[in-house]
């Protein structure tokens, strides 16, 4: 059976091991967790740093660009349902 570690376990870990105070090897024997995984968890918070100083403006763009979207989204739903409501009187056909 795998074991599922939480991501401020492995934040913990991964802080202990940029510490470089102990081995690999003995960091994974105290926390119980294989080297190689110990490794792959470095690897992925070395690759996701640099988008921690990312500037704030992207993340606001994307979602204002979001925003945009949906907007337009909730428009066209809007106008279809004006479209089939008025083509269903048209036919004689009860709206619900």
């Amino acid at each position: 059976m795998r074991k599922h570690y939480t991501a401020t376990f492995k934040a913990q870990v991964v802080q202990e091991l940029l510490k470089e105070d102990k081995t690999i090897a003995q960091i994974a024997a105290e926390y119980e967790v294989h080297p190689t995984q110990l490794n792959k968890w470095k690897s992925t918070a070395l690759a996701g740093l640099p988008s921690l100083f990312e500037e704030k403006d992207t993340l606001a763009a994307l979602k204002a660009s979001h925003e945009e979207q949906l907007n337009k989204l909730y428009a066209e739903i809007g106008k279809l349902t004006t479209q089939v409501t008025w083509l269903k009187k048209k036919s004689g056909i009860e709206p619900q």
